[in-house]
């Protein structure tokens, strides 16, 4: 039985609004969110400006659907794979690997859309920038967290200094971006994995284990 005619215009509608803010996020990850406007963006997904203004009133709206988008989809690429395996070093090491596999599949073209869009919006204060901030506070959380129940269960030594691993493991990530986004090599992505499992006293070769 076809769907009724209002049913398939707002399905049509929902499928245009994702497509464009998988265009949205794509350029944004490349260019920044300041460079992200409903004129640029119309003719990149083939809209006119009027076309973009029926799914957002304005570019600060547009911004804030965007960032929204990528968190969808960070979280579906990125937190919920590592979310499959235990707390601790497993878990640390499972974020660190779907957090590089998603840079080196180019999930968004620019990189991590995070750290990416995170130096653009830092001197903008607002509604967009704290969303950002927050999606890059609740990975360090994550992290700090996961930091603490690997000490609890004796996977790293009682007196290890968790503020300096956590910098360490962040720096890492950070680093395998920023050289991979100059110049797409990604024996970077491996060594930074690399370098998580070493920090860990762990074997290069270390491969966590999913919970059953």
């Amino acid at each position: 039985m076809p769907l009724p005619a209002t049913r398939a215009l707002r399905s049509d509608g929902i499928r245009s609004r994702d497509t464009i803010l998988r265009a949205a996020a794509s350029f944004a990850s490349v260019h920044g969110l300041e460079e992200l406007s409903l004129g640029g963006l119309a003719d990149s997904v083939g809209m006119s400006k009027s076309g973009l203004y029926a799914h957002f009133g304005s570019k600060e709206e547009l911004q804030l659907a965007t960032v929204e988008a990528a968190r969808a989809v960070f979280t579906d690429v990125v937190l919920d794979p590592a979310d499959a395996y235990p707390r601790g070093v497993q878990g640390l090491v499972a974020m660190a690997d779907a957090f590089c596999e998603h840079i080196r599949d180019r999930v968004f073209p620019g990189g991590c859309f995070f750290d990416s869009t995170a130096v653009d919006v830092a001197s903008h204060p607002g509604p967009v920038r704290e969303a950002v901030m927050q999606v890059r506070a609740d990975w360090v959380g994550r992290i700090r967290e996961q930091l603490g129940v690997a000490r609890e269960r004796g996977e790293l030594e009682p007196d290890v200094d968790l503020e300096q691993l956590e910098f360490e493991l962040l720096a890492f990530q950070n680093l395998a971006h920023s050289v991979f986004r100059i110049n797409g090599d990604e024996r970077v992505i491996d060594r930074a994995e690399r370098a998580v499992r070493l920090r860990l006293g762990l074997s290069p070769d270390y491969r966590p284990v999913r919970r059953r």
